[in-house]
């Protein structure tokens, strides 16, 4: 593990392999609950031929925060991912985000498309407004009811409780039961960021904002996943010129999880094309 400080926060990454020939390196940016070692799967195909950079977000492990102040939201994560990129300093690089990480991966690419040379984006997350979704209705949506419902449970104590309800209602009922210790670790250490997300004021994805990403893009989805995440993927690709999609048999949300040899070949196939 190593830190380089952006914007006044010191920003844990790992940094595994070596990249062949001018390949540039891979940062991956993991998504809610998660920190970099949700990428622990993919990094042993990923880092054969490519150098992958996967950072954790201000306030994930290794930190251990109280969920108390306003330095968690999108936009601190944008310029933080931003910072970290330009602090790399390799040149344009390729970045792969996953769920609330895709989302941030997005407005990196929206911002600052000078920093990045391919864009991979698996299920990210967030809501469509109305110019990609008829059926749009303005004030919460029902996962920002979610995380409330999550965040309130989990600051008055009980980790496990929120959880539970957070990962059922994305996974279906007895997610979290059927979870392994392993993974119910990882989600515990960063339980307290769902406070922090009850406050995020995530801007929801316009036609616009798809349009404006001029960076070569993957999407990658789980054929299994229920709920918006497949819809905001499939309205994405569709006005984001010249997108790829693919999605892996079998497999939810957590895709390159469950699936890391399937994963892995469609992020390198991409990356070398």
């Amino acid at each position: 593990m190593q830190t380089l400080h952006v914007n006044g926060y010191d920003m844990a990454y790992l940094d595994v392999g070596q990249s062949a020939g001018s390949r540039p390196p891979l940062v991956c940016v993991h998504g809610s609950l998660c920190d970099f070692r949700i990428w622990s799967p993919v990094l042993g195909p990923l880092t054969r031929n490519h150098r992958v950079v996967a950072p954790s977000l201000r306030h994930f492990f290794p930190e251990h925060w109280d969920g108390v102040g306003n330095t968690y939201s999108i936009a601190q994560h944008v310029e933080d991912v931003i910072g970290f990129i330009e602090k790399l300093d390799t040149g344009p690089l390729d970045l792969m985000g996953h769920s609330r990480g895709g989302h941030i991966c997005f407005r990196v690419a929206q911002r600052r498309p000078d920093l990045l040379r391919r864009l991979i984006l698996a299920e990210p997350g967030g809501e469509l407004d109305g110019t990609l979704d008829p059926d749009y209705q303005p004030g919460p949506s029902l996962l920002a009811a979610r995380i409330k419902a999550s965040a309130e449970v989990i600051a008055a104590g009980d980790i496990d409780g929120g959880l539970q309800i957070f990962l059922d209602a994305l996974e279906g009922p007895g997610a979290w039961k059927r979870l392994p210790a392993t993974p119910k670790q990882l989600l515990r250490d960063n339980a307290t960021t769902l406070i922090g997300q009850m406050h995020d004021q995530r801007p929801p994805f316009s036609k616009a904002d798809a349009e404006a990403i001029k960076t070569p893009t993957l999407f990658i989805g789980g054929a299994n996943t229920k709920g918006t995440l497949p819809k905001v993927l499939n309205a994405l690709a569709a006005n984001v010129q010249g997108s790829r999609v693919a999605m892996i048999p079998g497999t939810t949300h957590p895709m390159f999880e469950q699936a890391p040899q399937a994963f892995c070949t469609i992020v390198l196939e991409f990356l070398a094309s």
